[in-house]
């Protein structure tokens, strides 16, 4: 996990600027010099080297092992939550793309088709391939979860005569389906539009903007998503049974 949220950095840095994630090798941002093998240590190498280059000594950014540490959890924890299974592989594909797509939004406001349309494809392929997962669950939550969140943009853009909600976010949505199941999909809008909300009111009322700041939606998403699966089914069971008694 830490490995791939390293390789991560990489794509994070030289995709959105359209640059090859393959080659050059890892290199430093200020004097361009490649790095080590024994510098590029997920996590440990930032410490070593004291947040600096080894020959310009420029500071090394936080961002970089905090995706480590972030990637390596998210493995850790699912395996524990999923132990070893056809559906741990996906989700774990899942996890490291969709941390690496939240931090291109956070940087850009874009969630790359690469990631989004691609996931929707792997999800529902996994669903076809993987006897633990249901296809017919998977292509209602992608079909339901991104039709949805389409109309919302449609109806938002026809009443307020601008874009409230980016076609990015509407792909995650479409691709937390495909992986999740249409369950996850209902959970995931209810809980990302609850901390999305509580989130934008404060970091309006910090930068006294307003409330039509923008704020990227989609770590919002990917994060109800996670959430969804180390504690929703059961909080999505309970919600399901009350308000539509004919799902079991």
């Amino acid at each position: 996990g830490a490995c791939l949220g390293s390789f991560g950095n990489v794509v994070i840095a030289r995709y959105p600027a359209g640059l090859s994630i393959v080659t050059p090798r890892s290199r430093c941002p200020k004097c361009k010099s490649p790095i080590a093998w024994y510098d590029n240590i997920p996590i440990l190498s930032f410490f070593i080297l004291g947040r600096r280059c080894r020959l310009c000594r420029v500071k090394i950014s936080w961002r970089y092992p905090l995706v480590e540490l972030a990637s390596a959890l998210l493995f850790w924890a699912l395996y524990l939550k999923l132990g070893l299974s056809y559906t741990l592989i996906e989700i774990l594909i899942f996890a490291w793309a969709g941390l690496v797509a939240s931090v291109i939004d956070l940087d850009h406001r874009i969630l790359p088709d690469v990631f989004t349309l691609t996931g929707i494809l792997v999800g529902l392929a996994g669903a076809a391939l993987n006897p633990e997962r249901g296809f017919y669950d998977a292509l209602i939550g992608a079909i339901g979860g991104g039709g949805f969140l389409y109309l919302v943009a449609y109806v938002y853009a026809a009443i307020k005569n601008e874009e409230g909600m980016g076609g990015g976010d509407i792909k995650l949505i479409a691709w937390i389906g495909a992986v999740l199941g249409w369950k996850a999909v209902i959970f995931t809008i209810l809980a990302s539009s609850i901390f999305g909300s509580i989130i934008g009111l404060v970091y309006a009322a910090i930068q006294k903007s307003g409330l039509k700041t923008a704020i990227p939606f989609g770590p919002f998403l990917f994060g109800a998503a996670l959430l969804y699966v180390f504690a929703g089914h059961s909080p999505m069971q309970v919600y399901l049974s009350y308000f539509f008694p004919f799902f079991d």
